[in-house]
């Protein structure tokens, strides 16, 4: 029995880009196609299999710990990203300013779908949601240089719009303009998550 459920949901690919480099501004460059291959994107500086464990992760491992890399991706939606700009106050903000990896459009609360889900694309292409991936102050430092005196402003306007983070579990090529449908985990929220948060 299939575990998980196709919906009828379908984005388009509006930006892909590549961060290359590994700097205090985490700045993505533009690009029109990219390979997802199960290590990442090539020449990404979050590509590979594994990755040192970061900041949020120190109530499961100590910083730095070898893990399996669940963040080979960054991907945000264009309707959230045009929300975070309005509240910062700018006419519009740069996926590259963010260190984004694709920006999606057509799919709604797109930051609060389904962990586990699927993001799969024409090709075949297939990623999997890891999780939410919360504001921090990396892209405010972007920004900031960008546009100054809006740095700041980020963080909170991002608060619930960040996007997820995602890894690849399907090979294969993503464009601009191609469509990527989310398959969701067929089974109902885990009633006791309310009550595990507030613990």
């Amino acid at each position: 029995m299939p575990i998980l459920k196709p919906t009828q949901y379908v984005a388009r690919i509006k930006w892909l880009g590549r961060t290359t480099r590994q700097s205090a501004l985490l700045w993505s460059e533009p690009v029109g196609e990219v390979f997802a291959a199960f290590s990442g994107v090539a020449g990404e500086v979050h590509a590979g299999l594994t990755a040192p464990s970061c900041s949020r992760m120190t109530s499961q491992y100590k910083q730095g710990t070898e893990i399996r890399n669940t963040r080979q991706f960054s991907v945000l939606s264009a309707e959230e990203l045009a929300d975070i700009a309005a509240r910062m106050g700018l006419e519009a903000l740069s996926p590259s300013l963010l260190g984004a990896t694709m920006v999606l459009s057509g799919i709604p609360d797109f930051s609060h779908i389904p962990p586990g889900s699927r993001l799969q694309g024409a090709s075949g292409a297939t990623l999997v949601v890891n999780l939410y991936n919360g504001p921090c102050t990396f892209p405010s430092r972007a920004i900031e240089a960008a546009h100054p005196g809006f740095g700041a402003k980020f963080k909170p306007a991002a608060e619930e719009r960040r996007g997820v983070v995602a890894w690849v579990e399907r090979e294969g090529r993503l464009a601009l303009g191609d469509e990527v449908r989310l398959h969701v985990p067929d089974q109902r929220p885990w009633n006791h998550l309310p009550a595990a948060l507030a613990e």
